[in-house]
């Protein structure tokens, strides 16, 4: 059995909010450095709006979007419709350290 690591990276206001209209409501380069280093060669997972807010699949990693809609797709990222599926995704994929980087949003956060 692979064991895998399950780790939310987030980056918050004080208020807690993590984004306005599908934004980050700041532009923090030293955070979006930090973001991509710790998230390089790993399997990221994300709901459908935070992907469509990232706007294409982040290189350097496994790219997986979570979304309830069955005929979505994105070339370059694999699709789930659970949590679970999605770490089935990760696993099943060589190339990438065992660990799973939830990167978003607000729902995939709260289903982890």
């Amino acid at each position: 059995m692979i064991k895998i690591n399950l780790s939310i990276i987030v980056a918050m206001a004080k208020n807690r909010v993590i984004g306005i209209n599908n934004q980050l409501p700041w532009r923090l380069p030293e955070d979006l450095k930090y973001f991509k280093t710790v998230t390089m060669n790993k399997p990221i997972v994300m709901g459908r709006k935070t992907f469509e807010s990232i706007g294409r699949p982040l290189p350097g990693r496994l790219n997986i979007v979570i979304t309830r809609n069955t005929n979505w797709c994105f070339n370059g990222v694999k699709v789930a419709s659970s949590l679970n599926q999605a770490k089935d995704l990760a696993i099943s994929t060589r190339g990438f350290k065992p660990e799973i980087m939830i990167i978003g949003g607000s729902e995939i956060y709260n289903s982890t």
